[in-house]
């Protein structure tokens, strides 16, 4: 059990010169009971929001960002580090206290390094100038003579270290945004590989999860959700639950229906136990026709992402012209261990342990929720089991925060099931794409057009269940809204004209998952262009090469064809057998103005199964300038096996009430034997911004998948998942023609 129960004097006394270690930072600090603190600022304009310098050189790093798995906590450990001239081994993080940490925003969009890390690297320069000028005034010397290292300012033999020179004071100064950060060519840890600190604990089971955390005297909770997805509560019996050993209370707030007990166990029976009678509801569209739904669809704007040239007389001029329509399955996070929270509300104050990768937005959220001030709302960041994107954990917080409430200052933990996160977690939406280019008499591309149907935008946050469910105040619309990226195209074409029908509603509640958009966009789009490079005769690498004018992508592909050995196409790959083995290519400018990655996939295609099988991964990234070269390696690992898991099996499966994939078995992930084998070139511009490698390299995986399968076995997949009955259906189609 972790013990949670710190007073609010050590806390706030001990906040300046907080000594953290990496494996449970947010723990350390966290209190039952504390909101908003004043004694620490937050404001983003202060260094001492970012910074704190305790005994023996220790340095805190305060992050509004979090670790999800990806490596974060360890490359702004090492940016803190680079700046203050300290010893990695020195530095700490808290992240995603919101009575702790700045807001720097949500932890998405691959923006952590790119934009937290340059918050950090600017408050930590300033920190470091500061320093120097207090070493100046003691000894009476030219700053501009004095150096650091090793968390000591010196002056040829003399030196004096960090703490003496604050004397226990925290930094009171404002980040100067125009400070010159360290130039590259002094780097000691940036560009260093790393290994990641909270991997050990991973391997041996010490490391802490939200799943994990205990608070005394805390009960546990289960809220009992409804059967049809848009079903109200007409009734409900708690005899049945009451008699469940160990029963505490049942919640009811319109149709949020919970019970609580004093084991976990105790509110699993009592919630299964509880009889419910729900009204009947068939409001979602049929499976079987969804992308006819979604055409049909009414449009709530129209939106257009690129437009040069005219496209229509392009078109008609064409020698060639090429039609396709790409689709992507609605996916859910998947998320191994089911979402969790504790929160504990006493006298009109809540505090909240939540693997929310968005404590600040969460934070206004459950406040609007409970009627209460935003500063009397404190979210605490506990590791989770991952989500990239909006999975249940900030319902699960919800969850909490209302039985807790009802509790009436107990603590209670809200701890989902299997069913629970595959039904009810927000869904990436489905996606679909009418794409048509035109080729010119030489096989030049000179025409592109494309619609991308999606929803539409309203607000920034996705609604909290619980507070649907309770009728009660709630923030929150329609999402995503970053869907459209990439839906313009990084070639040189004389006419685009790419644009996105924003649409009114989709079936489920919509998130974001990992390379929103990007994914769906770069799959079509890299679908398309190799489909016109089939029509010229070309090489697909080559046709790419001839419409990018950008050095870097042109870098990344030539370095990309080296390391996979690329060998031009067409292929002169044999199609017999029962084994057919191809080679596909794919390339993405992520958001047209941050990282470049290329990819090859190597597929076996099985003609009797329809099975396929990716056996290798080729990829090439730059990202700029690299923090922690082993971090990014880990990244694009983690991104090739989770979007050959979404590209080939994922897909969620539902009736005209609710979900029906609500388990692994009817909603399979890759399993370790499919795992392919990845093979990565990175590509360092240590002088160069550091752009996020968390998303980018994910949204070329689906293309390099279905342009290898039309390599091995001359057949266009334009559906995700790409699963056996598919190939098996395009393959008995290119049989008959």
């Amino acid at each position: 059990m972790i013990d949670l129960a710190i007073d609010r004097r050590s806390l706030l006394r001990g906040a300046a010169g907080l000594v953290v270690s990496f494996a449970l930072p947010r723990i350390a600090c966290a209190q039952a009971g504390v909101a908003q603190s004043s004694a620490k600022p937050v404001d983003l304009a202060e260094v001492g929001s970012f910074l704190a310098i305790g005994r023996e050189g220790s340095v805190t790093v305060y992050s509004g960002k979090v670790d999800l798995g990806t490596g974060v906590r360890t490359a702004l450990a090492q940016i803190a580090a680079e700046e203050l001239d300290v010893a990695l081994d020195k530095v700490g993080l808290i992240t995603g206290d919101t009575a702790l940490t700045p807001d720097q925003g949500p932890t998405y969009g691959s923006l952590s390094v790119e934009n937290g890390g340059q918050q950090i690297r600017q408050a930590a320069a300033t920190a470091r100038k500061a320093l120097i000028d207090l070493a100046a005034a003691r000894w009476q010397a030219d700053a501009a003579a004095l150096t650091t290292r090793g968390g000591r300012v010196a002056a040829g033999q003399r030196s004096v270290s960090y703490e003496e020179l604050l004397e226990g004071k925290a930094f009171s100064l404002a980040v100067d945004p125009t400070i010159s950060t360290k130039d590259w060519r002094a780097f000691k840890v940036i560009g260093t590989p790393v290994a990641r600190v909270d991997i050990p604990g991973k391997c041996t089971g010490r490391f802490t999860y939200m799943q994990d955390v205990r608070v005394d005297g805390m009960l546990h909770g289960r809220v009992v959700r409804p059967p049809a997805m848009g079903a109200v509560l007409k009734s409900v019996d708690p005899a049945p639950a009451q008699a469940v050993a160990g029963f505490v209370k049942l919640v009811r707030e319109g149709n949020f229906l919970g019970v609580v007990a004093r084991t976990e166990w105790g509110a699993i029976q009592a919630a299964q136990a509880l009889q419910a009678e729900w009204s009947d509801w068939a409001g979602l569209p049929d499976q079987a026709t969804l992308f006819e739904h979604v055409r049909a669809t009414p449009v709530a704007k129209e939106e257009i992402t690129s437009s040069s040239g005219d496209v229509d007389a392009a078109l008609h001029g064409a020698a060639g012209r090429l039609q396709a329509t790409y689709d992507f399955a609605i996916h859910t996070h998947g998320s191994i261990g089911p979402s969790c929270a504790v929160a504990q509300f006493v006298d009109g104050a809540l505090t909240c342990w939540t693997a929310s990768q968005s404590t600040h937005s969460l934070r206004g959220q459950l406040a609007t929720m409970l009627g209460i001030p935003v500063e009397a709302v404190r979210c605490i960041y506990v590791d989770g089991a991952g989500c990239y994107g909006r999975n249940g954990h900030e319902d699960a917080a919800a969850d909490a925060a209302l039985l807790s409430r009802a509790m009436g200052g107990t603590a209670v933990r809200v701890q989902w099931m299997r069913a629970d996160e595959h039904v009810w977690d927000p869904k990436g939406p489905p996606t679909l794409l009418d794409m048509e280019a035109g080729l010119d008499g030489q096989g030049t591309l000179v025409a592109w057009r494309s619609m991308l149907f999606a929803p539409a935008t309203v607000g920034s946050i996705v609604p909290l269940l619980p507070a649907e469910l309770a009728g009660t105040a709630s923030t929150g619309g329609t999402v995503p809204g970053t869907v459209i990226g990439n839906l313009a195209v990084p070639y040189a074409i004389p006419a685009v004209h790419t644009q996105a029908h924003r649409l009114e509603t989709t079936p489920f509640r919509p998130a974001w998952i990992r390379s929103p958009g990007r994914m769906q966009n770069t799959f079509a789009n890299e679908g398309l262009l190799d489909e016109c490079a089939a029509a010229a005769a070309a090489d697909p690498l080559a046709f790419r090469l001839k419409l990018l004018a950008d050095p870097r992508a042109v870098e990344v592909l030539q370095r990309l064809a080296k390391l996979s050995e690329w060998q031009p196409q067409p292929s002169r790959q044999s199609r017999s057998g029962d084994v057919l083995r191809g080679r596909g290519l794919a390339y993405v400018h992520y958001d047209l103005a941050r990282a470049h990655v290329g990819a090859v996939a190597e597929v076996e295609v099985t003609r009797s199964t329809g099975a396929i099988r990716v056996v290798r991964l080729f990829v090439a990234q730059d990202c700029g300038q690299i923090i922690n070269p082993d971090g990014i390696r880990n990244q694009i690992e983690g991104n090739m096996v989770q979007t050959v898991s979404r590209t080939l099996m994922e897909e969620v499966t539902f009736d005209r009430s609710t979900v029906t994939s609500q388990d692994w078995s009817r909603y399979p992930i890759i399993a370790f034997p499919d795992v392919p084998e990845v093979v990565i070139d990175l590509i360092d511009r240590p002088s160069e911004k550091a752009f996020g490698a968390g998303e980018p390299s994910a949204a070329v995986v689906p293309a390099a998948i279905s342009n290898a399968v039309f390599d091995a076995a001359g057949i266009r997949l334009r559906s995700v998942p790409m699963t056996p009955a598919k190939v098996l259906a395009a393959l008995s189609q290119a049989a008959s023609r």
